[in-house]
């Protein structure tokens, strides 16, 4: 009995001692967490050192690169958005402008029919009830669609022009000089600060040549 617990003492010490291994000076090895620790710390200072003689670049030189770059990038961003933001306000306040725009492009061929059927009433004498009637009803629709912007062009005697005009054919005239508009077949109009319809119209070529 005394034998096998002597064996197992000698067994449990040389245990400790494999857990506590001793240097030469007799003191006890660092642990791993130590020994990383002081690893880093040297990694580190020879680092700085190789920086401070050039023999490396330094890891942080491209930091301010990059924070300037996405400075600008930020930036950028915030302009973006500014302008969006203003182009988003200035379509919607047009869309609010011109939104009769496509009510009206269907109103005035009513018009030009109306006008048609007023010339036709002349016929029966301007002192007709139906003509006084029908001019009267003109002047109201028009007054009305003036007010909300939509304006007549006038285009005999002016001045050809592409803009506002669409020529039809071209005669000759000893009233109106060459590339003035000598009649109107259709009336033009304009709603607002656009053009809406352009006028329909006959240009002068000029006198007749012999």
């Amino acid at each position: 009995m005394k034998k096998v617990r002597i064996d197992q003492t000698e067994a449990n010490t040389k245990q400790r001692s494999a857990a506590t291994p001793v240097e030469s000076g007799g003191l006890a090895a660092p642990t791993g967490a130590a020994s990383e620790a002081a690893s880093s710390a040297q990694n580190a200072e020879t680092v700085r050192l190789q920086v401070e003689q050039g023999d490396i670049e330094d890891p942080t030189s491209g930091l301010q690169a990059d924070l300037d770059r996405f400075r600008d990038l930020a930036m950028r961003s915030q302009s973006d958005f500014e302008n969006y933001k203003k182009r988003s306000a200035r379509e919607k306040e047009e869309a609010i402008k011109y939104a009769n725009t496509s009510l009206l492009e269907k109103l005035v061929p009513i018009i030009d029919n109306f006008e048609l059927g007023l010339a036709a009433a002349k016929s029966s004498g301007e002192e007709s009830p139906i003509y006084s009637g029908m001019n009267l009803v003109l002047k109201q629709l028009n007054d009305f669609l003036i007010d909300k912007g939509l304006q007549p062009i006038e285009a005999v005697g002016q001045k050809f022009d592409p803009n506002l005009h669409e020529a039809i054919a071209h005669e000759p005239s000893e009233q109106f000089p060459e590339g003035t508009v000598i009649r109107q077949t259709r009336r033009g109009y304009r709603f607002k600060d656009r053009l809406l319809r352009p006028a329909t119209v006959v240009v002068s070529s000029g006198l007749a040549k012999e």
